[in-house]
This record gives structure tokens, C-alpha cells and sequence, in this order.
């Protein structure tokens, strides 16, 4: 496991884009989303 860890602020469209590139380009790093809805964008 990495020791790098990605926090994303904000679970909608753009939030969760940004975790699914990071994840396809770094499969090893730790994304954590923090969103303040009950929902969160699975569009990305």
C-alpha cells in the first residue's frame, strides 16, 4: 500500500472524475471522498 493518500472535497461530478483518474493512473494510491450530502455523483 501506498503512503500517499488523495483527499477529495465534494462528491459530485468533478469530485469523483477527479478520483477515477487518479485511481486509473495510480492504482495503489488511497483516495478518500468527504462529501456533505447523502449522495455522491457515479457519473464520473
Amino acid at each position: 500500500m501506498s503512503n500517499e493518500r488523495l483527499v477529495v472535497i465534494g462528491g459530485d461530478a468533478a469530485g469523483m472524475s477527479a478520483a477515477s483518474q487518479a485511481r486509473k493512473r495510480r492504482p495503489d494510491l488511497e483516495i478518500v471522498a468527504f462529501e456533505r450530502g447523502p449522495h455522491t455523483s457515479y457519473a464520473a
